[in-house]
């Protein structure tokens, strides 16, 4: 599900220019850690759970806790970035006319992999080190021995990749909250007096917004994905890791590690240009298209709707003849009628009164002449 949702993500953002723009880079960019995320990960260790052990050897588990270590830190400071841009565009749009561009892009996405691959390093240079846990059939840095080596790595790893980076993300969002909030009330407020670019910039901030919303919903699924896992990481760096059970410690590690499958399913839900692209790419992924559920909506409302336009012009026509009737009892025989659909009540009862004194007028001068 990882590989195959990730490998769809990055395909339809590929496939469709509307897609290929500056923000949706980072989206790509979660997608291809997510990818490695998976592919490295769960073969591995679905092959170790069949034989119950470690069965790959001590490079090997190395290998395999760099790789988790790598992909999983990528993904977490891959959503902080998203944040940040998101908050920059919202809140400064101006200025981000002139910092956006695709070489700076490039460069912060180049610098989420080198933080992560400077935090990933670590262990294999003698700050902490990669040894199997729980079940043994994976590996990941020694949290669970009580050195100062240790300890000092897993306090600063939960620091500066997992809750640091986590109250970012929040008060990015705490103020592009205000910043769209204070927008529509100052929008409100002047009422009809809203200039033409004052409009622009509010549906432009909205839509900024609509994807600032679907990226929360990815950093929500994260953060509840990662953090049983930190707890059972700062359980044992409180001293405490003899009350954890070999299951408390591999079942936190398969729930963070399944966040890869999340991110796929969540923008097939919420983000409209990247489903369709996959209906038109992919016909036998039809049901993601929302055209059908359209349609169904709105047979019931266009057959009411045609019941009452008819009902409508029936009593319009209706309406007209006795209007007409009693108007030729009252002599106005010759006053020319118009239809009633190309006039508003008011214009058509001004033409009535204007031709009614008009032929008043003409009959008073008759006896004079």
């Amino acid at each position: 599900l990882g590989m195959t949702g990730n490998v769809l993500v990055i395909f339809a953002f590929y496939s469709n220019k509307k897609l290929r723009s500056l923000p949706n880079y980072f989206i790509v960019n979660l997608a291809v850690s997510d990818f490695l995320m998976a592919s490295t990960q769960s073969p591995i260790f679905f092959i170790n759970c069949l034989y119950k052990e470690w069965v790959f050897g001590e490079m090997g588990c190395k290998m395999y806790a760099f790789c988790g270590a790598l992909f999983g830190i990528a993904s977490m400071i891959n959503l902080l970035a998203i944040s940040v841009d998101r908050y920059v565009v919202i809140t400064k749009p101006l200025q981000t006319i002139h910092w956006s561009s695709k070489r700076r892009t490039t460069l912060a996405i180049l610098m989420v992999w080198l933080y992560s691959l400077a935090w990933s390093l670590a262990p294999l240079v003698g700050w902490s080190s990669y040894i199997p846990e729980g079940l043994m059939t994976s590996c990941t840095w020694d949290y669970v021995t009580y050195t100062l080596a240790n300890r000092s790595y897993t306090m600063m790893l939960c620091c500066f990749v997992f809750f640091i980076p986590l109250a970012i993300i929040l008060s990015c969002y705490l103020l592009m909250f205000l910043a769209v909030r204070k927008t529509s009330r100052e929008v409100e407020r002047l009422g009809t007096q809203v200039r033409k670019s004052t409009l622009i910039q509010q549906k432009s901030i909205r839509s900024e917004w609509k994807l600032a919303k679907i990226a929360f919903v990815v950093i929500i699924v994260y953060v509840l994905s990662w953090s049983p896992y930190a707890c059972v990481t700062l359980i044992s760096w409180a001293g405490h890791a003899n009350i954890l059970t070999p299951y408390s410690k591999a079942v936190p590690a398969i729930i963070a590690k399944a966040s890869t499958i999340y991110n796929p399913f969540i923008y097939a839900i919420i983000h409209n240009k990247y489903r369709m692209t996959l209906v038109e790419k992919f016909a036998c992924l039809w049901f993601l298209s929302p055209t059908a559920r359209k349609d169904c909506m709105s047979s019931s409302s266009i057959s009411e709707s045609s019941i009452r336009d008819s009902i409508i012009s029936r009593q319009s026509t209706t309406s007209r003849s006795h209007f007409i009737a009693g108007s030729t009892r009252m002599g106005l025989k010759d006053v020319e009628l118009e239809p009633l659909g190309r006039r508003a009540d008011g214009s058509f009862r001004r033409s009535l009164s204007c031709r009614h004194s008009y032929r008043s007028m003409s009959h008073k001068k008759r006896p004079q002449n």
